[in-house]
């Protein structure tokens, strides 16, 4: 998921993996709302559909696409579905906000985002952006991971321009607006800015100071995490992970034909440099990572609470 290029695609709600409704009554049922729209990064659900993980796992999974990026997080805080995908970044967001969700499983469990400049502007190192615009798009973390990673190399926010891109990274690039970008995905906008011959220069966050975090994680209302259908799911995950991983060209095929609008050289791209980052085991929990990243946000104050573990994420066993 980067939200810059899932926010201008229109998306209804729609019931994505439904079985036929005699056989889903003697199923555990289980409603998972997506980030934003089916994209690669999604690929071990579908694989779990596709190698009969959730048949043998006794449960009837929907998996439902919304109309707005931060809805998933609010329907599953409300209890109107078992589960949402989001990021680990906002997680801390959300519970600072006391909703009641809890992380309880892992899709992709490294960064995917990057601060990406193009070889034309003639940045080769973060020193380059001394005095450059660097485009953005969510306010809050964002601003945090630039400063961040510019103070790694003995500079600051004030030796740049913040410029707020509206999430138009990719278009902001290409039109010299700004020299760089923060929010690109080493999986998606930076294969597509090399496809396109713009020779885009990648700087990742974990290697300037930024502690690694979940990319895309499992949210459940903190009232639901004894649900049976839960670990079931986690279950089924976990051998649709293995099966992707095992078979990603036969997965493709499948996910290609349930899904042909994503039948383009981008998408497909991204399909096969996605599988290094999905986790193995979604329901383990890394512990010191999840600790270090919520010591992050609080140090440079996105979060006002600095709370125990057990309020941001569990196992479910």
């Amino acid at each position: 998921m980067a939200l810059n290029r899932r926010l201008f695609l229109t998306a209804t709600t729609t019931a994505l993996a439904a079985p036929a409704l005699s056989r889903a009554a003697t199923k555990l049922p289980f409603t998972l709302i997506l980030d934003w729209f089916v994209n690669p990064d999604h690929a071990p659900l579908f694989a779990a559909k596709y190698c009969g993980a959730y048949e043998k796992a006794g449960i009837d999974v929907k998996l439902i696409a919304p109309t707005d990026p931060d809805l998933p997080p609010r329907l599953v805080a409300s209890g109107k579905a078992d589960a949402a995908l989001t990021y680990q970044t906002q997680l801390y967001l959300l519970v600072d906000q006391s909703l009641p969700v809890r992380r309880t499983g892992t899709l992709i469990n490294k960064p995917l985002n990057t601060l990406t400049a193009l070889k034309r502007s003639g940045i080769s190192k973060l020193t380059d952006l001394k005095g450059r615009k660097v485009g953005y798009s969510v306010a809050g973390v964002e601003p945090v991971i630039i400063g961040a990673m510019l103070r790694h190399v003995g500079m600051s926010l004030n030796d740049i321009q913040l410029v707020n891109v509206n999430f138009e990274l990719v278009s902001a690039l290409r039109s010299n607006e700004v020299a760089a970008v923060i929010g690109t995905y080493r999986t998606y906008e930076d294969i597509q800015l090399a496809q396109e011959g713009l020779d885009p220069v990648i700087f990742l966050p974990e290697e300037y100071g930024v502690p690694p975090s979940d990319e895309l994680i499992l949210l459940s209302n903190s009232s639901g995490l004894k649900n049976p259908a839960l670990s079931a799911f986690l279950g089924a995950l976990k051998q649709g992970v293995a099966a992707l991983k095992a078979d990603p060209d036969g997965m493709l095929k499948k996910f290609l034909k349930e899904n042909p609008n994503l039948n383009d050289k981008l998408d497909i791209a991204s399909w096969h440099a996605l599988p290094p980052y999905f986790d193995t085991d979604p329901a383990a929990l890394n512990v010191a990572r999840y600790k270090n990243y919520r010591d992050f946000l609080f140090e440079n104050g996105v979060i006002k609470k600095k709370l125990p573990l057990s309020d941001y994420a569990v196992t479910i066993s």
